[in-house]
């Protein structure tokens, strides 16, 4: 499964997505900072699964309809910063899919994730993180789950992916920086966090309208008997 997830900057890079579907074969597209008002129903063969509505600037999240039938979807409202409280850009940072895969009658479960600004702390985004990777496991405790997306923290990752790890998932860098706008900010921004999920790759690819430049996550499902993959529980604090 090759899954892009771009934050469009305010919508100025929508009109790259149909040949990013073409030129990379995406089989999932996680938007964010989307005009969901302004989102076609179908791009390159990938059907919209849904869009946030409570969003200034929303995620939305595409499929490919001759591999994939949507089940169900979740958008989460969470914990806001000071940032959210006094421009109210996002209501919806967490948009997730619950998929069935047509040919292999598996199911999976991917989501569109944007954390707070950098004007908000680290410990909030930690806090919005584990909050939308909880939220996943009500849409399927056991499925297979892969959130990709804006995660706004450029420093201290070490420390994110312990306390991704202790929830059971794991986090995964693209192979370059994913922002390059401003010098002292540039880093990687945009990441992949899976549970049942084999990553192959995250890979950064060129730079178009946007600040974010997009990222390509290949995932595979690994061969087990019986279905569904077990997602390890949260150790205790």
């Amino acid at each position: 499964m090759k899954v892009i997830s771009y934050n469009l900057r305010k919508h100025r890079a929508a009109g790259e997505l149909a040949h990013l579907i073409e030129r990379h074969a995406a089989d999932v597209l996680c938007l964010q900072e989307a005009d969901t008002s302004d989102l076609p129903e179908e791009i390159e063969g990938l059907r919209l699964a849904d869009a946030t509505q409570r969003n200034r600037l929303g995620l939305a999240v595409y499929y490919r309809e001759n591999t994939y039938r949507a089940l169900d979807v979740r958008a989460l409202a969470l914990k806001k910063s000071l940032h959210d409280r006094v421009l109210k850009p996002a209501e919806e940072r967490l948009l997730g899919v619950r998929l069935h895969d047509i040919d292999d009658g598996r199911e999976l479960i991917v989501a569109s994730f944007h954390a707070a600004p950098l004007t908000a702390l680290n410990s909030l985004r930690r806090h919005q993180i584990r909050t939308a990777l909880d939220e996943l496991r009500t849409l399927g405790d056991g499925v297979p789950a892969l959130m990709v997306g804006d995660y706004n923290y450029p420093v201290f990752k070490e420390h994110l992916g312990q306390k991704v790890r202790e929830q059971g998932y794991e986090l995964n860098l693209s192979d370059s920086r994913t922002y390059t706008r401003y010098r002292f900010f540039r880093g990687h921004y945009d990441f992949a966090t899976s549970v049942g999920f084999e990553i192959d790759r995250v890979r950064t690819l060129p730079q178009g309208l946007s600040d974010h430049l997009p990222i390509l996550v290949t995932a595979r499902l690994p061969l087990v008997s019986g279905g569904s993959v077990e997602a390890p529980r949260a150790e205790a604090s």
